[in-house]
């Protein structure tokens, strides 16, 4: 049973990240995280990643970021259709990280 994704400030991710109680998971290319990223860990699905993620625990808190919200938002609900219960979009993407978390991350 899933509870559907829910959105994420920017800000209550970093603090939920910092606190432990989230894994992020950048769904950008490759060649966007160059440009910009953030300054706190975060998992990848690229290179083996999915598997990787797929096989966590389901209940696993996952905050998903790309550059505005668009892709973190049906990556998100892809893994909320795959069974886990505790999966957030951070709205915004990057791009609002930038702005409300971390001003030296480059904007693009």
């Amino acid at each position: 049973m899933t509870t559907g994704t829910r959105d994420l400030s920017p800000a209550e991710a970093a603090a939920r990240v910092r606190d432990g109680s989230l894994t992020i998971v950048d769904v950008r290319p490759p060649e966007e995280r160059e440009l910009a990223a953030i300054a706190l860990p975060y998992a990848v699905l690229e290179a083996g990643g999915l598997e990787e993620l797929l096989a966590l625990p389901s209940d696993l808190p996952l905050g998903f970021l790309c550059h505005h919200g668009g892709r973190s938002a049906q990556a998100a609900g892809h893994f909320g259709a795959r069974g886990f219960t505790e999966v957030f979009n951070i709205v915004g993407g990057i791009d609002a990280w930038a702005q409300d978390v971390d001003p030296s991350v480059p904007r693009y």
